[in-house]
C-alpha cells in the first residue's frame, strides 16, 4: 500500500472534522494522521491527512472530500514537491549520570529541552518522520515515560496541484 499525503482548505464550522472522519469510518478507510489548524484566511482551516492505500483508494476519497460542503479545496502533497513535518514531545528518566548525555544528543538533532526535573526531561523535535523515529530509538535505552506526537503537517513548495 502507498502512503498519500492531502491537504485540505475546509471552512471552519462546527463538525466539520467529524464529518471528515466520518467519511472514512462509513468507507472502512483509515486515516494514519490528522492534523489542522488556522491558516492565513479568516474563516478557513487547514487539515493535513495521512492515508494508505491505493491510487483507487485515493480517487475515491478525493470525490467524496470533494462533495463536503465545506471542503473548499483538496491537493495531494508529493513527497518530492512538498515539506513534511512533524512534532514530538518525549519524557525521558534522567539522573545526574545521564542527563549531559541526553542533551547532547537533543543538541545533534537540533531539538530542545522544553522542562527539567530531578528524574526526567521533557524534549522538543521536528523533522520528518524518520528523524523523528531515529531520535526516540536514541532515548529508550534511557528509559521514555511518555511520548505525544503531532502527526504529520505538510505544505506544498509551490503552488502545485
Amino acid at each position: 500500500m502507498d502512503k498519500y499525503v492531502l491537504s485540505l482548505l475546509v471552512e471552519d464550522q462546527p463538525g466539520v472534522t467529524s464529518r471528515i472522519s466520518g467519511l472514512f469510518t462509513r468507507r472502512g478507510y483509515n486515516i494514519e494522521s490528522f492534523s489542522s489548524g488556522s491558516t492565513e484566511l479568516p474563516g478557513m482551516t487547514r487539515i493535513t491527512l495521512v492515508l494508505k492505500g491505493d491510487k483507487e483508494v485515493l480517487e475515491q476519497i478525493q470525490k467524496q472530500l470533494g462533495k463536503l460542503v465545506d471542503v473548499v479545496s483538496i491537493t495531494e502533497l508529493k513527497p518530492a514537491l512538498s515539506v513534511y513535518r512533524e512534532l514530538a514531545l518525549i519524557k525521558v528518566n534522567t539522573d545526574e549520570k545521564t542527563r549531559a548525555s541526553i542533551i547532547e544528543v537533543v543538541e545533534i538533532f537540533r531539538g530542545k529541552v522544553i522542562d527539567v526535573a530531578t528524574d526526567c526531561l521533557i524534549l522538543e523535535v521536528t523533522g520528518d518522520h524518520n528523524k523523528i523515529q531515529a531520535f526516540i530509538e536514541l532515548m529508550e535505552p534511557y528509559g521514555i515515560r511518555e511520548i505525544v506526537r503531532t502527526g504529520l503537517t505538510a505544505l506544498g513548495r509551490r503552488d502545485h496541484k
